[in-house]
């Protein structure tokens, strides 16, 4: 399946395993390297010297390419930036920040970047600024998210259009035949979170991969847009939030409200009723946990059955 984004980071299958906050540590991204994708770990929800530990693990546990997500808002920025040249990884996913700050020192260093962006504007913002490549994520997708509420099926082609790097799409893509369908639309991979979230090896605690496997349709909502829009699961904590909006609630309200570390206590303590729980609308198609290994196979076979499929038409 060699493309554009196999070669650009020297995997088999054009997939990346998504970067996640408390979902992605080195085991499910070793994992999903070694199963022929490229595995990224989640530096959002690390101190520095937590990444560092996941990044020295990861190499033992894999010879294959992985890479970090980095959140450019993160407060220990270049901190990071430097662990991860010390450590000498070779790829590196930036987010939720301008691309032009750290694009070009990345660059400079031998580091293949990819920006995560949510509209046109932006990918070709970070074209311009000299990236490798873009995710352009619909607002299907679990956790922070675009403004827009553009959804995948018609980001991907606009954002196709108007590229001409690399392009992979993100947001409610968890099978083979998603896969091949943001393919059609334009895409070279896709990168996929929500259905690794769900996977033996994510450091997702056990109670929070159960909600997503029971997960049904309208179980998720986009919210807190004043701050940072984030797709939920429907718990205590979301319906709290709901209750506070009918007041007209101010930033600092919101803020007092969203307190601190409760993505941490949802999805990696396990706290159903006051954590955030974040997840994509996907998981309504997602019934089971299994291994990395076989998601991959499953979605490799499936996206060949479907390719063929297509052709008979």
């Amino acid at each position: 399946m060699a493309n554009k984004i196999t070669q650009l980071f020297n995997i088999q299958y054009p997939i990346i395993q998504a970067g996640m906050i408390w979902n992605s540590g080195w085991k499910l991204a070793s994992a999903a390297s070694n199963s022929g994708i490229l595995g990224l770990i989640g530096a959002g929800s690390m101190y520095p010297d937590v990444l560092r530990e996941h990044i020295q693990k990861c190499k033992k546990a894999t010879d294959k390419p992985f890479g970090i997500n980095v959140p450019m808002l993160y407060p220990n920025i270049e901190e990071i930036m430097n662990i991860i040249v010390e450590e000498e990884v070779k790829i590196v996913f930036t987010s939720a920040g301008n691309p032009k700050t750290w694009t070009k020192w990345l660059k400079d260093k031998g580091i293949t970047v990819v920006h995560v962006v949510s509209s046109v504007k932006f990918a070709l913002k970070a074209q311009d600024a000299g990236v490798d490549a873009i995710v352009a994520e619909g607002f299907e997708a679990g956790g922070h998210n675009g403004r827009d509420e553009t959804t995948t099926l018609t980001l991907i082609p606009m954002v196709s259009e108007q590229l001409h790097i690399p392009l992979i799409a993100a947001g409610g893509i968890a099978t083979g035949k998603a896969m091949l369908a943001c393919m059609v639309l334009g895409a070279d991979a896709v990168q996929v979170g929500s259905r690794f979230v769900a996977s033996e090896e994510s450091s997702a605690h056990q109670a929070f991969k159960q909600v997503v496997v029971d997960a049904k349709e309208g179980d998720t909502q986009l919210t807190l847009k004043e701050l940072a829009p984030v797709r939920l699961v429907k718990n205590k904590f979301y319906n709290q939030l709901q209750e506070l909006y009918k007041s007209g609630p101010t930033l600092e309200q919101l803020k007092e409200l969203l307190g601190r570390a409760r993505a941490k206590k949802g999805m990696f303590e396990g706290d159903l009723e006051e954590g955030e729980l974040e997840i994509g609308q996907i998981a309504g198609l997602i019934h089971d946990i299994k291994p990395v290994s076989e998601i991959v196979k499953d979605m490799i076979s499936e996206f060949e059955e479907a390719k063929r499929s297509v052709t008979k038409l």
